[in-house]
């Protein structure tokens, strides 16, 4: 990244903080998150040319409160603070900070009072904009040379300006997709105040990458685990167009993965790329080990121990690998980097569980993990891999075993596979599987009695759900017609034996929590 414009971004606990950066490298600018305990260091070895001070769960009346490095704010670098941003750059820079009775979450309206190069062609002087709140402490006197932008009814200093240090600062979250404009007011801190060029592309990160990967791996053999989802893919082909037949992928098909998806990874790899793979069905061994397992993280941590195990046996036949490729993502680095802690020990398995055991005694090769997942998709575009593979919706590292509640079978597993089979292929008949974020069916633990014509069954519960989400972090129900619905719980009735009702899940909560265990 020596070559772009960064933007540097202090995080201060917010549950949202990764929107930032998301925000950032939509205008084709490189952005990294750091704890605030960790920004003097990071700020020193960046050299942004801006930074952005997130929002948090904090007081900056309270004793040890966090704070930014007093270097940033003598650096002459543009400052952009968010929520607690704003909160603590007041506070540090002179000014003074309320708590106690300004408690504010949820959507709000802004006041425009003046004029401001972070509003330039968005808001106007005067006008009302809708933005979203989640604070509990309020700005009640500037730091001198700033100026008020915009006020709200809950937070009179709801918007600052210091134009000469070019200091800027809300009272609310620019980043989220409640504050309408919030991406375009990043845009203008981005590109217009910090003057970033907004040359970061995947094409660029694509070559940066491959000589990266050549420089650290020279003349030796990489191993490569497929898990058959996007992110082990994607960086399993970037590997492979920098070192070619040094890489050899090894795809360990535990029984759990969606219909005939065992079959589309050996044909991709081996018959599109040419690219070495073994592939070890080790089905029976999995559901062996699986058998009368009830309790979900048990079965995470048996799935995960057994890949493991498995992997390590397949490395050692192949043999000479000094190197371990993994599809590690951005968003698992800065969660390892946790906001009160230190790197985490845990390596990021598609199990999401486990480590890498010290008697591999390989190096790391991570290609991706500066990136978000939609940028995956982008660099996986880049590099020529069918669309109908990146574009694909996420699927857990333990499959279909978190949803499969309750002990796993094969009849269980046949069923649910059919069943998600025919949900996934009516959603891309009907011209919806693209607006749809993840869509899956689940077997429920349960039994029903029904009549199907002249007789009584006693069959499973096969719930379906589908949410929509633009950022990854928050999801809603997808609202399906319920022509659709009809026509889907039909079709699984009908073709899929042991199912006698289909049922829909409305609920509302984050995609990493849609497993039904």
């Amino acid at each position: 990244m020596e070559t772009h414009d960064k933007i540097l971004i202090v995080d201060f606990g917010s549950q949202v903080t990764q929107l930032i950066a998301r925000r950032v490298r939509e205008e084709g600018v490189y952005s990294e998150i750091v704890p605030f305990q960790k920004a003097a260091e990071a700020f020193a070895a960046m050299k942004p040319r801006a930074v952005i001070l997130s929002g948090g769960p904090a007081s900056v009346l309270d004793k040890d409160a966090p704070s930014a490095p007093k270097a940033i704010f003598d650096s002459g670098v543009p400052v952009l603070g968010i929520c607690y941003g704003e909160q603590t750059m007041a506070h540090q820079l002179g000014g003074e900070v309320e708590g106690g009775h300004h408690r504010e979450f949820g959507r709000a309206e802004v006041t425009v009072v003046e004029d401001s190069p972070l509003f330039d062609g968005v808001w106007k002087k005067g006008e009302k904009y809708p933005v979203w709140m989640s604070h509990g402490d309020r700005v009640t006197r500037l730091p001198k040379g700033f100026r008020v932008v915009g006020t709200s009814p809950n937070a009179p200093i709801a918007m600052i300006a210091d134009d000469a240090r070019k200091y800027y600062a809300t009272q609310f979250h620019l980043e989220v997709v409640h504050t309408p404009h919030g991406a375009a007011l990043i845009r203008n801190f981005v590109r217009k105040i910090a003057g970033c060029r907004g040359d970061w592309t995947m094409r660029a990160f694509r070559q940066e990458a491959i000589e990266k990967i050549r420089a650290q791996v020279g003349k030796g053999r990489v191993i490569c685990g497929l898990s058959g989802g996007v992110d082990s893919a994607v960086a399993a082909v970037l590997i492979h167009e920098a070192i070619g037949d040094q890489l050899t992928c090894v795809f360990v098909d535990h029984g759990l993965l969606r219909a005939a998806e065992g079959e589309r990874v050996v044909a991709l790899f081996r018959g599109h790329y040419n690219i070495p793979l073994v592939h070890v069905n080790a089905a029976s061994r999995f559901l062996g080990a699986l058998a009368g397992v009830t309790d979900p993280e048990i079965k995470r941590k048996t799935i995960g121990k057994l890949f493991i195990d498995v992997f390590e046996d397949e490395a050692r036949k192949v043999g000479g690998a000094e190197f371990l490729a993994q599809g590690t993502l951005y968003p698992d680095v800065i969660e390892s980097v946790s906001f009160t802690g230190g790197p985490s020990v845990t390596i990021k398995s598609h199990h999401n569980v486990g480590g890498l055991p010290e008697r591999m005694n390989m190096k790391l090769v991570e290609p991706l993990r500066e990136l978000f997942k939609d940028e995956v998709r982008a660099l996986g575009r880049e590099l020529g891999l069918p669309d109908v593979f990146v574009g694909r919706h996420p699927f857990p590292g333990p499959g279909l075993a978190i949803r499969c509640p309750g002990e796993i079978t094969k009849e269980k597993l046949d069923i649910l596979r059919l069943a998600d089979e025919i949900y996934i292929e009516e959603i891309r008949r009907a011209g919806l599987y693209d607006e749809i974020w993840q869509a899956f069916a689940v077997i429920l633990p349960v039994k029903t009695v029904g009549v199907m014509g002249d007789g009584r069954t006693y069959d499973f519960v096969v719930g379906l759900r589908a949410v929509t989400s633009t950022d990854g972090m928050t999801a809603d129900f997808y609202q399906f017609d319920m022509k659709f619905l009809g026509h889907v719980a039909t079709r699984i009735i009908n073709e899929v034996k042991g199912v006698n009702r289909v049922v829909y899940d409305v609920t509302s909560k984050p995609p990493g929590t849609i497993e039904w265990e």
